[in-house]
């Protein structure tokens, strides 16, 4: 039924861990609340526009069980991540200490280089299991000032135990930064249960939204004593005070926000995000993992990402050794659309991918190993 609600090329797509398809409402919808306040409108167009911002946040409320006012809307992980680091003053000081993983997307191990430059970057190599509590706890020390922790890691296929991640965290005194920009909407995440202390996202991905929605999110108790520095007017508690000789940040997360924000991608998101919030990040959990299931009963051998759910994101990896480009020219040819990375093929099945989809991938398989 979902295969109706989104346009898709000819073939099988099954790239959703790097852009998700876009709604065939969309379009409608983006001119709707984007382009007929500013072409039909007679006078400016902000406040309806604004109004586009406001949706968005309560979209994300909704689909990670939190307050709208803890959400601020970011251009990317990256710009995102900048903020946060440079805004905690207990971050200032000389040998600060941040865990990493070596598994981590490269843009956030270049964020914290270059925004902590004096800091101990501490990284878990890549030859450790981040899937296992127990080899975090040997790297999350009482000397650690934050650890970053990806939900889902793209190259690999895995999940971080990001419950366990946290509360070790806690236990140390250390600020927890999660990254869910793999994750978010396949992989169900309810923020008042997990309480990390600040998280990233973006929507781009399994949320079908295309790139420029990223999200940041504060804990409440941490919003205070943040102190962005790259501001703007729109990160004032009042933008429209226009004095320039006062300056007071935004009581919520929006104090991150920044000068004249963009709009156009918010429209697009806030829109795909209500139909997300109707499916549930369960049953699209529940789809993925179904479809995931019917690869490993075919292709076991050949996949190198973990077997058991609650280990495994929303890709499966696959490797076939000698006959990997092979497999990719012969998917190529029949229009399947997948990628490789260091470690293999990666697949990726979205809530618009049937069990048809996944058997021609298999069938092609076979043909060629």
């Amino acid at each position: 039924m979902a295969k109706q609600n989104f346009h898709l090329p000819e073939g099988a797509y099954l790239l959703n861990h790097s852009v998700g398809r876009p709604l065939k409402s969309l379009q409608q919808g983006f001119n709707e609340q984007f382009f007929d306040p500013w072409q039909n409108g007679a006078t400016e167009p902000w406040h309806p526009w604004l109004g586009i911002i406001d949706d968005f946040v309560n979209q994300l409320a909704g689909l990670f069980n939190s307050n709208a006012s803890q959400f601020c809307p970011q251009a990317n992980l990256s710009s995102a991540l900048t903020k946060l680091l440079q805004s905690l003053p207990q971050l200032r000081k000389q040998g600060v200490v941040i865990l990493m993983a070596e598994q981590d997307f490269p843009s956030m191990g270049f964020v914290v280089q270059k925004s902590l430059p004096d800091a101990d970057i501490r990284f878990i190599p890549k030859d450790h299991d981040i899937t296992d509590a127990n080899v975090w706890a040997q790297y999350l020390n009482a000397d650690t000032d934050l650890v970053f922790v990806s939900h889902a890691y793209s190259n690999t296929g895995q999940l971080a135990p990001i419950s366990e991640v946290i509360a070790l965290a806690k236990k140390v005194n250390a600020l927890s930064v999660l990254d869910i920009a793999q994750s978010a909407g396949v992989i169900p995440l309810d923020l008042q249960a997990l309480q990390p202390d600040f998280m990233i996202g973006s929507s781009v991905k399994w949320l079908c939204s295309g790139p420029g929605a990223a999200y940041l999110w504060i804990k409440a108790a941490h919003i205070e004593q943040c102190e962005p520095i790259d501001v703007g007017w729109f990160s004032h508690e009042n933008p429209f005070e226009f004095d320039i000789h006062h300056f007071k940040y935004h009581p919520s997360a929006m104090r991150f926000w920044g000068g004249t924000p963009s709009i156009a991608p918010y429209a697009i998101a806030a829109h795909t995000l209500k139909y997300f919030n109707k499916v549930t990040s369960d049953k699209l959990r529940e789809h993925n993992q179904n479809m995931l299931n019917h690869l490993w009963q075919h292709l076991a051998d050949f996949i190198v990402s973990p077997e058991h759910s609650a280990l495994r994101s929303g890709t499966a990896i696959l490797h076939f050794a000698d006959k990997q480009q092979a497999v990719l020219e012969k998917l190529a040819a029949q229009k399947i659309a997948v990628d490789s990375r260091t470690f293999g093929m990666r697949v990726s099945p979205h809530i618009y991918n049937d069990k048809a989809d996944i058997e021609h991938f298999i069938d092609i398989v076979k043909s060629v190993i």
